[in-house]
């Protein structure tokens, strides 16, 4: 996600997608990508722990839990998290 998160593609199609109202859903480490995309400035995010510290410093609302939804962003903490992020994006 770090990689990525420098590109200018991924960041374009981030903000697009945010921009568009469409859902932007992220898990682990991806929430690096949104920092670099300058979409979480009070938005209610989760991630992996070792990140924390990012996404709260991009503006972010950090709340531990596995599946955490903002809008049209959903974010969650690890794969273990997989079936609680899953059920939302089937709802």
């Amino acid at each position: 996600p770090l990689f990525r998160s420098r590109d200018k593609r991924f960041l374009d199609l981030v903000t697009d997608m945010f921009a568009g109202s469409k859902i932007v859903a992220s898990i682990c480490h991806g929430p690096w990508l949104l920092c670099s995309a300058n979409i979480l400035k009070g938005k209610r995010v989760t991630c992996f722990h070792s990140i924390k510290d990012d996404v709260k410093n991009a503006g972010a609302i950090y709340e531990d839990a596995a599946v955490v939804v903002d809008g049209n962003l959903v974010t969650s903490r690890v794969p273990n998290d997989l079936p609680q992020f899953c059920k939302i994006g089937r709802a």
